[in-house]
C-alpha cells in the first residue's frame, strides 16, 4: 500500500489520528513537514505560536533545543534573541548561537509560544522551516490533536496527487 493510499484512508473525521503512525512511516519528512505547515497555517487550527508551544512541552530537552535553534537559524541570532522580550537573548552568553538542551528545558511552553508568535510576525518562512523539525520527530505531530492532524494529511494527499 503505497503513501495515497494511506491518505485516502486516513482522512476522515475520526480516521486521522488512527493514520498517523501509518502515514509517518511511508511519508518522507518533506512530505510530512509540507503537510504539517499547511496545518500551522490554517484558520482552522490554533495559531502558530500555540501549536509550537504544545508541541515544545511535550518533547525531550533535545527536542526542545532543536527547535528553538530552528528558530535561531531561520531569524539570526540576533532577531532571535530579540523576541517575546529577549528571553532567549538572556539565555544565550556571549557569543552563543545555540540553545542547549539544558537551556531550552528551562523554558516555559507559554514563553516558547510567545517566541514562536513572535517569529512568525518576523518571518513567516518559520513556520516551514519548524515544520521541516517537527516531521523529523514524528511522535509529537499526534499531541496536535484530530483537526491539526487531518489538514496536514489533506495537503499531503492534495500535493501527492499533484505530483
Amino acid at each position: 500500500m503505497g503513501l495515497l493510499d494511506i491518505l485516502q484512508q486516513a482522512i476522515g473525521p475520526h480516521n486521522a489520528e488512527a493514520h498517523i503512525d501509518q502515514v509517518t512511516q511511508n511519508a518522507s519528512p518533506g512530505e510530512l513537514g509540507a503537510g504539517l505547515a499547511a496545518a500551522m497555517r490554517s484558520d482552522q487550527t490554533p495559531p502558530f505560536g500555540d501549536m509550537v508551544g504544545k508541541m515544545f512541552g511535550q518533547s525531550s530537552p533535545t527536542q526542545q533545543a532543536g527547535v528553538l535553534n530552528q528558530i535561531l537559524a531561520t531569524l539570526g541570532p540576533a532577531a532571535a534573541s530579540a523576541l517575546a522580550g529577549g528571553v532567549l537573548g538572556r539565555m544565550l552568553q556571549p557569543g552563543q548561537t545555540q540553545v542547549t538542551p539544558d537551556q531550552a528545558s528551562q523554558l516555559s511552553p507559554a514563553q516558547v509560544t510567545e517566541i514562536a508568535a513572535h517569529a512568525e510576525q518576523q518571518h513567516a518562512g518559520v513556520v516551514d522551516e519548524v515544520s521541516q523539525f517537527y516531521a523529523q520527530h514524528s511522535g509529537l505531530i499526534k499531541t496536535l490533536g484530530g483537526a491539526a492532524i487531518a489538514i496536514a494529511l489533506a495537503k499531503m494527499k492534495e500535493n501527492a496527487t499533484r505530483g
